[in-house]
């Protein structure tokens, strides 16, 4: 039977030890550690109450802490890793427990014990599943959280693309100063030859041509307004060039 770690919601736990039983400033800085390692060293123990829900057994104190961490920040806080107990593992949970989680008297001063070398295999193996299991946890964070990332790179791309198009369709078309003439409307055309000072016979002589047939050039324009001279169509162009082009 091999040992690991389960990720749960921290809002998934419950314990039956209140919080002020421990040191708010231990507290307050075990949780900010959970939440720059995204995970914590001593696993909680804990056994499930329901199918969704699950109960402190040993590691109150590390409860309150991820707890803390979620409030803190709500995403990185999320989940815990914990040791569920289950039916074919309480025994040995329990007695890991009581081994390893409990306080141990000291030894009186100048007194020996023996070595248990199957203790010391126990504890090393625990351990080192520990360990594996929180170096397994935080490299699968990181790889979520990379896709995670990229998408959302993605995301964006595609928005300013979008955005793009967007603002392309909504740019005013290039248009031609001789396309201008044929086509801009009474007000508008009669507006820009005023402000270039042209005559008001000569303007009304180009929008009465204008409505016979378009101009085909500004040479044809020259040559059927009478009164138009060339310098006045040069201005003309020159001025629809810069507002239009």
């Amino acid at each position: 039977m091999k040992l690991s770690t389960s990720l749960i919601a921290v809002k998934k736990i419950t314990s039956t030890q209140s919080r002020s039983n421990f040191s708010d400033d231990d507290i307050e800085q075990t949780a900010k550690l959970i939440l720059e390692l995204e995970g914590v060293i001593n696993p909680i123990v804990v056994r499930r109450t329901s199918l969704q829900s699950y109960e402190v057994i040993d590691g109150e104190f590390e409860y309150h802490a991820a707890a803390r961490a979620r409030e803190i920040n709500p995403r990185k806080g999320e989940m815990i890793g914990v040791f569920i107990i289950e039916p074919e593992n309480e025994e040995l949970i329990t007695k890991q427990i009581e081994l390893l989680r409990k306080p141990k008297p000291a030894l009186p001063s100048g007194s020996t014990r023996s070595i248990d070398k199957d203790s010391i295999s126990t504890v090393t193996e625990s351990r080192l599943i520990n360990t594996e299991t929180r170096i397994t946890n935080i490299e699968s964070r990181g790889e979520s959280r990379l896709l995670e990332l990229q998408a959302e790179f993605r995301l964006e791309i595609q928005k300013v693309n979008e955005r793009l198009k967007e603002v392309e369709t909504k740019l005013p078309k290039p248009i031609e100063p001789l396309e201008a003439v044929n086509t801009f409307s009474l007000p508008e055309l009669t507006s820009k030859l005023k402000r270039l000072k042209v005559k008001n016979q000569i303007i009304e002589r180009i929008i009465s041509e204008r409505q016979k047939s378009k101009f085909t050039s500004f040479s044809n324009i020259v040559e059927r307004i009478d009164g138009l001279a060339d310098k006045t169509m040069l201005k003309i162009i020159d001025s629809f060039s810069e507002s239009i082009g």
